[in-house]
């Protein structure tokens, strides 16, 4: 009777060709994901910023004047996440919002002063993560960590579910 069960159970585990939590490549993702943004999060609140506050500064620090929407896709964010983002920046001073010259419908953010020492401030710490995480690897290694990552993004992206 035991052995009967155990076959049935093992039959009803084979049918259903489930995977185990640490058999699926996504939980590990996940995990690595939050163990940086917690590593990162303790990087910059010194600064007195969040990550998505860090982030933002630093694609506008590139790219002055970007659109919002634009702003928004490079911190892998929505609109609407962005939107209180920036409102939030500008309230403590970090950003200025002014319309363009040309375009009066569109607004062009930049870091005011006070901006771009927040992000240096944070930037040193943030980098010091960034350079932790790359020296647990060798140069082949990390090219081929960014390689894998590229594939696992490609699949992701190209994925079927995501059509229908």
């Amino acid at each position: 009777m035991v052995v009967n069960a155990y076959i049935i159970d093992a039959v009803r585990r084979m049918v259903r060709m489930r995977m185990s939590f640490d058999e699926r490549l996504g939980s590990h993702f996940k995990r690595v994901e939050q163990e940086l943004q917690a590593a990162k999060s303790a990087a910059v609140k010194p600064a007195g910023l969040t990550v998505p506050q860090y982030a933002a500064l630093f694609v506008l620090d590139e790219q002055p004047g970007i659109s919002a929407a634009e702003l928004a896709r490079r911190c892998a964010v929505t609109p609407q996440t962005m939107t209180t983002i920036l409102r939030n920046l500008e309230a403590g001073g970090l950003i200025e919002r002014t319309p363009h010259p040309l375009h009066k419908h569109v607004i062009e953010t930049r870091p005011t002063h006070a901006g771009r020492k927040a992000l240096d401030q944070a930037d040193k710490r943030a980098t010091g993560v960034e350079r932790r995480l790359a020296a647990a690897f060798s140069e082949e290694e990390a090219e081929t960590l960014r390689s894998l990552l590229a594939r696992v993004s490609e699949t992701l992206t190209t994925d079927p579910i995501l059509k229908g």
